[in-house]
C-alpha cells in the first residue's frame, strides 16, 4: 500500500491574505489537517473555503496524537501540520510529529511561508546577515545563563515574549547585556501592526505606562565590541 506524506504548512501571523498559493491548494487536497487549535484555524479555512477534516494536535496530546497520524499516513493519508500562526514546530507543537516522521521514513514535504521571526528581524534595521533565534526563554531555571551565554553573541538576537514577561525581560536584557538598542514587534502584519524602537530601558519604560498587549517578538542588538575584537584579532 503506497504511504501518505506529511505536510508542514506556514500560515499567516496576523493578516489572513499572507498565504501562499501552494499552501491553500495543499490544505484542500490532504486528507487530514492537524492543527494546533482548530477554532483558531477555522478562521483561514473560511477564508479560502478549505473543507478538509480537522483534527487538534497541541502540546498537552502530541504525543498520542503523533502516533495516531504516523498509523494514518503509512496506511496511504496525506496529512498536513499547521500552527495557530506562522510556521509549524518554531517554538510551536510538532517536533514529535517530524521525529516520528522520520523515524518512520515517511516524505516530509514543507510549504514555506509566514514566519514572525524573519518578519521582525527585516524590519529591525539590524544586520541580518547572522542572527540567533532563542524562542522562548526559560520562566526560571536556566534563564541566567541563557542571557550570560548571549552576552557575548555578536549577532543580532531574537527573542519571542508574552504579555505577562515583556518588561522582566527587558530588565533582564538591562541586566545581563546591557542597555542595548533593541525593537519590539506585535501584531506584526495586521491592523495595529507596532515596531517600538530604542535602547532597551525606554522600551521598557513605555510598557511600564501602556499595558501590554498580545504577544512580542524582541529583536536584539548585537555585541558589536566584541565583534570588532574578533575582526582584530582575525586580521593579524
Amino acid at each position: 500500500m503506497k504511504r501518505g506524506k506529511l505536510y508542514i504548512v506556514a500560515t499567516p501571523i496576523g493578516n489572513l491574505k499572507d498565504i501562499t498559493f501552494r499552501a491553500v491548494e495543499v490544505l484542500k487536497k490532504v486528507d487530514l489537517v492537524a492543527t494546533e487549535d482548530t477554532r483558531k484555524s477555522e478562521i483561514l479555512f473560511r477564508e479560502y473555503n478549505i473543507d478538509t477534516k480537522k483534527i487538534s494536535y497541541y502540546e498537552q496530546n502530541e504525543e498520542k496524537r503523533s502516533s495516531e497520524l504516523i498509523d494514518r499516513i503509512q496506511t496511504g493519508e496525506d496529512v498536513a501540520l499547521i500552527s495557530d500562526a506562522g510556521t509549524p514546530t518554531v517554538s510551536d507543537p510538532g517536533y514529535r510529529l517530524m521525529q516520528k516522521a522520520t523515524e518512520n521514513e515517511i516524505e516530509i514535504v514543507p510549504i514555506p511561508g509566514a514566519s514572525s521571526v524573519l518578519t521582525a528581524l527585516v524590519a529591525s534595521g539590524f544586520p541580518t546577515d547572522k542572527f540567533t533565534f532563542e524562542g522562548f526563554l526559560p520562566k526560571k531555571k536556566g534563564r541566567k545563563t541563557a542571557f550570560e551565554e548571549l552576552k557575548d553573541n555578536p549577532r543580532t538576537i531574537i527573542i519571542f515574549e508574552s504579555k505577562y514577561r515583556i518588561i522582566r525581560t527587558l530588565e533582564d536584557v538591562i541586566k545581563y547585556l546591557g542597555d542595548r538598542r533593541v525593537v519590539v514587534g506585535r501584531e506584526m502584519t495586521k491592523m495595529h501592526e507596532e515596531y517600538l524602537r530604542g535602547f532597551a530601558s525606554q522600551i521598557k519604560e513605555h510598557f511600564e505606562n501602556v499595558k501590554p498587549r498580545g504577544e512580542f517578538v524582541i529583536v536584539i542588538e548585537g555585541n558589536w565590541r566584541k565583534m570588532k575584537t574578533r575582526e582584530m584579532v582575525d586580521n593579524e
